[in-house]
């Protein structure tokens, strides 16, 4: 699209709600989405019978009858993962999609409308999410940890002597796979589906075996069992949802990685492989809990005889708890593109590793934290039992998040009337609320883990936004003008030499300060000069046709506007080719790029705390420089330095 002419710049950008329909797969190609979403989807709670039954089972009250204690305990796990993934998550929440995308952000963008403020001026709202989007890290460090422990300690059924090795097993493993990061998943993402579906089958297979020998456990799709068990021990209830909510981890997944898979996959995924299997999972850890009810064993494990078959069901479970794992860490990844797209993280080096899929891709910095994190967290709490303790903070706090940030969507973006939202989000509320309080007790033991890697980031977060805010107000608050600019350039006084220049401009109104130096100080400026601008959207992805705009300022000065959707990643060396082909006389290979390098002082009268401000100089100091995360050659830029003080 070529727009000519002073001002006129005005685009049609693709709103969130009204992306093209997608041509229907074929189902052949149906059925492979359903797969790859069993491996990357529902890694994560995929791999919860590991560990979570044998938790709720242990905070049963000793007085309470055994048999009934199981059925309840079974009640609320079927129950949870009902409501929370097949009614909430599948039902309502995936229906909220940004451009076929999902995810916490999805929600910040799809909550802007006419109605309500925008999003990215700040305010408790955009506070909220980022603190939803900051407690998904914790989970991202917790759940590859608990993972592999708990299918380590597989090996402890052989000989408790193990015991003493799982933690350094679970390291290797985990460092393993955080050093294979950087060759990226498009190799080993081929078997990440065929493995979750061996690992799903094998979990309905041992399920019906031992339901059928105690088929007693099915009275437990009764959920009186649940509530009885709750309201005869309410001196537990905390502690047992507290270990209920394990089984139910991951659920937040459906929603973020819907982009990658479509809702149908993963809702043909979900009811076709992964609820079934593991809900028939459950049922038979039940049924031999009920068969044995002396037996304080590891109930996943001892679903099948010792020796070989027990051997090939551990190494099963690590394979699996490597795909949940790698799930997680890619999610990571995914999760911190979209924060410096959106403009509430610092630049970091983003590495592609599948040229056909522009979503995989290699944070080496996101990696090398999480991988430091995750193996300090196996060495400080050494087993699944103790690290349990700190797991269900996060997750149930994002899940409150999203609730509350799907009430303003289906009320401002959907338009329903509050007698049809607010039933259906209180009684959602009052479910997530439900899990979150009851697992507050784990605060002291272990839950202040994952609030406060949350706590930290939001810090970053929030200070990276209030100081863009802060520099891009003072830098382009008391602009030149386009006329203003014009008129220099047709000065006398200014002599215009050969040759293109790129000025990068943070806003796409008025002069960058980078221009003027060179005017100012050498009395020149370049024959053909381009102000470009790259902005982010609050879409996924922008359409080639509004990728660029550009208008002619005059005197040989060019305004372009290069638009990008979160999921995406600039490209300014395509982008100028783009110019060049719209008519502006440039050598894409041969122009100059100008950007400004800012210096930041403290000490200013700045609208933040001096803590904020410090932290914000060390993030700039240490951000990615702007010039290589736009993928410009080296040789072609000049940086000029920019104190600016807060």
């Amino acid at each position: 699209m070529k727009l000519l002419g002073q001002r006129a710049y005005s685009v049609k950008i693709a709103s969130p709600m009204s992306s093209p329909t997608p041509s229907r797969p074929r189902l052949g190609a149906q059925a492979l989405l359903a797969i790859g979403a069993l491996g990357v989807v529902f890694g994560d709670i995929g791999t919860s019978p590991l560990y979570a039954f044998r938790e709720c089972l242990a905070n049963l009250p000793p007085s309470y009858d055994r048999a009934e204690g199981i059925l309840g305990v079974l009640s609320l796990v079927l129950w949870a993962l009902f409501i929370e993934v097949s009614i909430k998550y599948l039902g309502f929440v995936t229906k909220a999609d940004n451009a076929g995308e999902g995810g916490i952000f999805a929600l910040l963008a799809l909550s802007h409308t006419a109605k309500t403020p925008d999003t990215r001026k700040g305010g408790w709202f955009t506070l909220l999410i980022i603190f939803g989007a900051a407690l998904l890290y914790g989970d991202g460090v917790i759940t590859p940890a608990i993972s592999v422990l708990g299918a380590t300690e597989g090996l402890t059924t052989f000989n408790p002597d193990f015991t003493r090795y799982v933690p350094a097993i679970a390291c290797v493993i985990l460092a393993i796979l955080f050093w294979a990061q950087h060759k990226g998943t498009k190799t080993i993402g081929k078997i990440f589906g065929p493995v979750m579906m061996i690992w799903f089958a094998t979990l309905a297979v041992l399920g019906v075996w031992h339901t059928l020998q105690h088929p007693g456990v099915l009275q437990a799709v009764n959920p009186i069992h649940g509530l009885r068990l709750l309201a005869t021990a309410p001196l537990k209830a905390g502690a047992l949802l507290g270990a209920v909510i394990l089984a139910i981890t991951g659920a937040e997944a459906l929603y973020a990685d819907m982009g990658h898979f479509g809702r149908t996959a993963i809702t043909r995924a979900w009811y076709l492989a992964a609820f079934p299997g593991l809900a028939l999972c459950y049922f038979g850890q039940g049924a031999y809990a009920l068969a044995h009810p002396q037996d304080v064993t590891h109930p996943f494990f001892a679903l099948v005889p010792e020796g070989a078959p027990r051997l090939a069901l551990v190494g099963l479970s690590m394979a699996a708890a490597i795909v949940a794992s790698q799930a997680l860490i890619s999610g990571t990844y995914s999760l911190t593109r979209q924060a410096i797209q959106l403009g509430y993280f610092p630049r970091l080096q983003v590495k592609y590793t599948n040229p056909d899929l522009a979503g995989q891709i290699y944070l080496p910095l996101v990696n090398t934290v999480l991988a430091v994190m995750t193996i300090a967290v196996v060495l400080y709490f050494q087993s699944s039992p103790k690290l349990s303790t700190a797991y269900g903070v996060a997750v149930t706090g994002t899940m409150v998040v999203t609730t509350m940030a799907f009430y303003r969507v289906v009320r401002h973006r959907w338009n329903w009337s509050p007698w049809r939202a607010l039933p259906l989000c209180t009684a959602f509320i009052l479910f997530d609320l439900a899990f979150f309080i009851s697992n507050l007790h784990k605060f002291a033991d272990g839950g202040w883990l994952p609030l406060a890697i949350a706590v930290g980031l939001l810090a970053i977060m929030h200070t990276w936004k209030r100081g863009r805010d802060e520099i891009f107000q003072r830098v382009y608050g008391q602009n030149v003008t386009e006329s203003e600019l014009t008129e220099i350039a047709r000065s006398k006084h200014v002599t215009r030499v050969n040759g293109a220049a790129v000025f990068m401009a943070g806003s796409p109104k008025g002069t960058p300060i980078d221009l003027l130096h060179p005017v100012k100080y050498n009395r020149c400026l370049h024959k053909t000069v381009v102000l470009l601008s790259i902005l982010t959207e609050e879409v996924p992805t922008v359409p080639e046709t509004a990728r660029l705009m550009i208008g002619e300022i005059g005197e040989g000065i060019w305004r372009a506007i290069g638009r990008y959707g979160y999921m995406e990643s600039p490209d300014v060396g395509v982008l100028m080719e783009k110019i060049n082909e719209y008519g502006v006389p440039l050598n894409a290979q041969a122009a100059t790029y100008f950007f400004n390098r800012e210096m930041i002082i403290t000490g200013g009268n700045a609208k933040m705390w001096e803590w904020q401000k410090n932290l914000y100089s060390f993030l700039s100091r240490n951000a990615r420089p702007a010039k290589d995360y736009y993928q410009i050659t080296p040789s072609q830029i000049i940086e000029i330095g920019l104190p600016l003080q807060l």
